[in-house]
């Protein structure tokens, strides 16, 4: 089993020590990372890896743990965080992310990378892995579950609905999808560039059970992960409204940081803030 079950102000304390790892990670000397929706996602990976999944740190590949696909793996920076900080490797490796020969790479490498269960990041292809995980793990009858972010850019990606409606047809009830629905895509708002509105329709339409959930809010998104627990005979979806670059001030609702740099004058900022929050949650 994963450590003991985190209080709601130790999994906002996790959250806002991902954000502050993703910021160090991406650095202010001008170069590129994925801040925006690795911030926006990081209350859910807090609440599903300090809460809700089994799993063991010192055993990742132990028989029954469930497993957590980050299908929009570009945003994996976020996922390295919530690893280290729980004890998968040393927080000093996340030092050397994106370096040549690390196994910290730009899109996460499950042959390389302890608790990662794929190589995603190629965009669309996460939930047809989470299908395939989801049935294998059925047929053991232990009741482990699959869990699959997407982002809400991605789901343009036409693969997404093949792997939905085949999600309901095989009744995969161990598989939860998480969709993070910040509105901001790599070149925009999400309505202009490809308008897949409206979200909770839409799903419930291909056969999902449907769960709406404030995406910074602990307490509704662990509400929204025991819900899912208790559907039967259907896959079940989690909508979790998000900010995208939430956190960090000056990249709140910015398109511009879903993959930039940031100035030294950013990164410094960025820093102060989240160290700010986490000495208020100390207290």
């Amino acid at each position: 089993m994963a450590e003991a079950k985190k209080s709601v102000r130790e999994l906002q304390r996790l959250a806002t020590q991902i954000r502050r790892d993703v910021v160090e990670m991406i650095g202010g000397e001008g170069a590129v990372g994925h801040l925006g929706g690795s911030c926006s996602s990081a209350d859910v990976i807090a609440v599903l890896y300090g809460h809700k999944m089994r799993h063991r740190p010192e055993d990742p590949g132990f028989a029954g743990r469930d497993k957590f696909l980050y299908s929009k793996g570009h945003a994996a920076i976020a996922q390295y965080a919530v690893l280290a900080e729980l004890g998968y490797f040393q927080r000093a490796e996340l030092k050397t992310i994106k370096a040549l020969g690390s196994r910290l790479q730009g899109h996460p490498d499950r042959t390389k990378t302890p608790g990662i269960e794929a190589g995603t990041g190629s965009l669309g292809q996460g939930l047809s892995v989470a299908n395939g995980l989801a049935l294998a793990m059925r047929l053991d009858k232990t009741g482990r579950k699959v869990y699959c972010l997407m982002g809400d850019g991605e789901i343009a990606e036409g693969q997404i609905w093949e792997a939905a409606m085949a999600s309901a047809h095989y009744r995969i009830d161990n598989l939860v999808g998480i969709l993070d629905r910040n509105r901001l895509q790599a070149t925009g708002a999400t309505k202009d560039r490809f308008n897949t509105e409206p979200l909770p329709e839409k799903w419930r339409s291909f056969g999902w059970h449907v769960i709406e959930a404030d995406g910074h809010d602990i307490e509704a998104l662990i509400a929204a992960f025991d819900e899912a627990d208790t559907v039967k005979g259907k896959p079940t979806i989690v909508i979790a409204d998000t900010v995208k670059g939430k956190g960090i001030s000056f990249a709140e609702n910015v398109v511009a940081f879903h993959n930039g740099a940031m100035t030294k004058e950013q990164y410094e900022a960025a820093l102060a803030e989240l160290d700010a929050r986490l000495a208020e949650l100390a207290g």
